[in-house]
């Protein structure tokens, strides 16, 4: 698997400029047996936008942050914004892809499509598995949003929403069914702005009272609704999301753990090095050691 040199930048693809989706807010493409132009996706990338694909055959490789896939027949697999992904061999592709970004989101007809458990992703899902029945409904769903993106008119987004608001309900309810420590949230709670602040901030700011003055709300207050909303410490939050960026960035890039504890907020590699083993067990050099040997 192909990683990032130090003097590089992990490359993020917008929906518009993505060599493969080639779209604007929305996006859907079929494949059938083709073998798209995917050199630059033999790289870990990020993607600015959500992507879902129903493999209708498998056997394709790829990653998703830390975790490999083979990818499976008849089998849904979904990545949102900022995972790191790459793909080891650019096989043929058997399947349907559809992607939209926050902007589609935002779209006032759209706006209950982002509340949605499959498309907020809380337990950083990438796989579903479907029965007979799951996947005639979600080929079925996708024939109809295809058909509607190729064929431009007054009613076109509004169908598109329609259909794809009753695909992913569907499927939200798969996630919930197979990740079982999924809890609903209210999209106005406090733990989602504060999910949302840490994601917008957590190379900044490392503190629980910062964000709090971020939310108008008092440390205290946080702490305690954050804890009884999530079953978590509210610092743990923070935590997590720099473990997570500093796993991504130690397994697919050769930057330095100076340059890795300096673009997480750290003004010293020493002590970047001590959080992560605090957090992790082992050292961000084991750690990176150990996940290699994964591929090799």
């Amino acid at each position: 698997m192909n990683t990032i040199k130090n003097n590089q930048d992990v490359p993020v693809f917008s929906l518009e400029h993505d060599p493969v989706m080639k779209g604007k807010l929305f996006s859907i493409k079929q494949f059938e047996g083709v073998r798209p132009h995917q050199s630059e996706l033999l790289v870990p990338h990020r993607k600015d936008y959500y992507l879902f694909v129903f493999a209708r055959r498998g056997g394709a490789r790829f990653w998703a942050d830390m975790a490999s896939y083979e990818t499976k027949d008849n089998t849904f697999y979904l990545m949102g914004p900022n995972q790191v992904i790459v793909k080891e061999e650019p096989k043929c592709m058997w399947g349907t892809a559809l992607a939209f970004d926050k902007q589609f989101l935002a779209l006032h007809d759209n706006d209950s499509l982002a509340r949605l458990p499959i498309v907020r992703n809380e337990q950083n899902a990438n796989e579903l598995i479907l029965s007979e029945a799951d996947i005639t409904f979600t080929e079925d769903m996708l024939a109809k949003i295809l058909k509607e993106y190729s064929e431009p008119g007054e009613w076109q987004q509004r169908m598109i929403t329609a259909y794809l608001m009753l695909l992913l309900t569907y499927l939200s309810r798969l996630y919930s069914e197979q990740y079982e420590n999924f809890t609903p949230a209210n999209d106005k709670s406090l733990l989602k702005k504060y999910q949302t602040a840490i994601e917008e901030n957590f190379r900044e700011i490392h503190q629980v009272s910062e964000y709090a003055a971020l939310l108008y709300v008092s440390p205290g207050h946080l702490r305690d609704v954050i804890k009884a909303q999530s079953g978590k410490p509210a610092i743990a939050h923070i935590q997590e999301r720099m473990v997570l960026e500093a796993r991504r960035m130690l397994f697919h890039t050769e930057y330095s753990l100076k340059e890795i504890g300096f673009d997480l907020g750290f003004s010293d590699a020493s002590y970047f090095s001590r959080f992560f083993k605090r957090e992790t067990g082992v050292t961000p050099a084991e750690y990176r050691a150990l996940t290699r040997e994964m591929y090799q």
